[in-house]
């Protein structure tokens, strides 16, 4: 048996080795590779998927984790760090051929019925402040009451609080998120890979989007999801390394999930990364910049962020 010496030696290292998940990734067969400018030259076409975004929960965290208060606007407008409100989605997507998918998972029942059996329990509920958090609807409420099988989950991002409510999906459910989710290490993995593992557990690898660049060099990829227009995945790394937001055609216009790109009105209104909570402040700003400017120039474009309503904008 290893000394507690060298185990304290040895600790560090296996620690910074930990991925944020075992789980097992493939190739997605699902998407097209196409250009930004295949894209707009449908935006504005009323398509012919729905979209219902649903309040799966209330919660409180610290705003600095939501916004980066080092930021110059930050300080100009004399933000500080404390409790701010937001809420935990998921979207439910629904296309006429194609079925129905949700984009992210909201909360799972155990959270709020049984939460000792939740997936996020012990150590990491209690770091997290669970206890701050007000189910509204579970994913598992949703499914019970849907008439059709789900055909999938995208994910905007595998962390955490969107991935939350996966135990109670369908253990077939086809999974999809953007490249390289699975894989960074960083010491904090340790504490939250066993919780991303029981999430995920006894449901399929995650198809990861194979994103090619960008021709028009407006964003990293685009991708056109079930090759008729109707959905596109557009790669905006920096919150996570695969972080993904999703523009969907509906008959009364092109909706934006911006995923946490931008947690909150505030960072939206004000093109304001967020904090502590994001790994690559320089390329979550950069992307952020992109999808304001796709906004900017299509006004109809009705914008839905990762945790907050854009009218909470202050």
């Amino acid at each position: 048996m290893p000394s507690p010496r060298r185990l304290s030696s040895t600790l560090p290292l296996v620690l910074a080795a930990c991925t944020w998940s075992s789980h097992e990734t493939r190739t997605s067969p699902l998407g097209v590779a196409r250009s930004f400018d295949d894209l707009v030259a449908v935006l504005e076409v009323p398509g012919p998927l729905t979209v219902e975004t649903v309040n799966s929960a209330d919660w409180v965290v610290p705003r600095s984790g939501l916004v980066n208060l080092d930021a110059e606007k930050a300080k100009a407008a004399h933000l500080e760090d404390g409790d701010e409100p937001i809420q935990v989605y998921f979207h439910v997507l629904r296309h006429p051929t194609q079925g129905t998918f949700v984009v992210d998972t909201g909360v799972e029942k155990a959270l709020r019925d049984a939460p000792e059996r939740s997936a996020m329990r012990g150590l990491v509920a209690s770091v997290m402040h669970l206890e701050k958090l007000k189910v509204h609807q579970a994913l598992g409420d949703f499914l019970e009451q849907e008439q059709a099988p789900l055909a999938g989950v995208f994910f905007t991002h595998l962390h955490l609080d969107h991935v939350t409510g996966a135990p109670d999906l369908p253990k077939a459910t086809p999974l999809y998120a953007g490249p390289g989710e699975t894989a960074p290490r960083a010491l904090v993995h340790a504490l939250v890979r066993g919780t991303m593992d029981r999430a995920l557990e006894g449901l399929p690898p995650v198809n990861e989007w194979a994103f090619a660049k960008d021709s028009s060099g407006r964003f990293e990829g685009v991708l056109d999801v079930f090759g008729d227009g109707s959905l596109w995945a557009l790669w905006v790394p920096g919150h996570t390394p695969g972080s993904t937001a999703y523009l969907a055609r509906t008959p009364s216009g092109p909706v934006l999930l911006t995923g946490d790109t931008s947690h909150t009105a505030w960072g939206w209104a004000h093109e304001v990364e967020p904090g502590s909570y994001t790994a690559d402040h320089a390329k979550n700003l950069e992307s952020l910049a992109k999808l304001k400017r796709l906004a900017s120039e299509h006004p109809s474009l009705s914008v839905r962020l990762g945790h907050q309503r854009l009218e909470a904008a202050r």
